[in-house]
């Protein structure tokens, strides 16, 4: 079974994250996606961030029918800061050793991972697949992303090439990284808080019952 690790905030969680992640299960044929709701996230303030178990309980609204995700609380189980690494460790105890994992990250998260506790241990680790906009992976782009990407990569453990026939930087002693162009669905969780608080819908912005459980518990307010 190929699994796919995608962790966040998801503060709320809306069809950008959603419609993202489908696209990459697809492009990459997971048979399963964890989506891992972190408790407090080592590089944001926690003003404004509901809490661990409503931004639980929203993403498992978010995808109670469909059977391909999976939300995890290990982050929430936890103590103190989510680190990747260790969430990584949990799977790699509690999912079978011959399964291939993927850790799924954004464009932007991705050009922070310098920052994350023991990034060379992530990237010895698991292979990562970094989503940005479509066209940014295009092969007449190649002189944007890639190469930005290769620059970044190359401050961060040198030695990474990049593959433009399957968009993938590879290395002798680290895991592959590849680069995936999603659909650019101009939403974010900071614009459905400030619509929230001003009164405004949110509809079509997330899950129906997502909007419903904003509401109920009176979030964002």
């Amino acid at each position: 079974m190929r699994i796919g690790l995608f962790g966040g905030t998801f503060n709320p969680v809306h069809f950008g994250h959603l419609r993202t992640v489908l696209e990459v299960r697809e492009r990459f044929g997971l048979d399963r996606v964890y989506l891992i709701p972190s408790a407090m996230p080592p590089h944001k303030s926690e003003v404004g961030i509901a809490s661990p178990s409503d931004r639980l309980e929203m993403m498992r609204r978010a995808v109670e029918n469909d059977s391909d995700f999976v939300v995890s609380n290990v982050e929430l189980m936890r103590t103190g800061p989510s680190y990747t690494i260790d969430t990584l460790s949990f799977f790699a105890d509690a999912l079978p050793k011959t399964d291939p994992r993927f850790l799924i990250v954004g464009l932007d998260a991705f050009l922070e991972i310098h920052t994350w506790k023991d990034f060379r241990g992530i990237l010895a680790r698991i292979p990562l697949i970094v989503m940005g906009r479509p066209g940014a992976f295009d092969r007449g782009q190649f002189q944007d992303m890639p190469l930005a990407v290769a620059d970044y990569l190359d401050g961060l453990a040198p030695g990474y090439q990049y593959d433009r026939q399957q968009s993938v930087f590879v290395h002798p002693g680290f895991q592959p990284v590849y680069l995936i162009g999603v659909t650019s669905l101009d939403i974010s969780s900071s614009a459905i808080r400030s619509l929230v608080r001003s009164g405004r819908s949110i509809r079509f912005l997330v899950p129906e019952t997502v909007s419903e459980f904003i509401s109920s518990k009176g979030l964002y307010q």
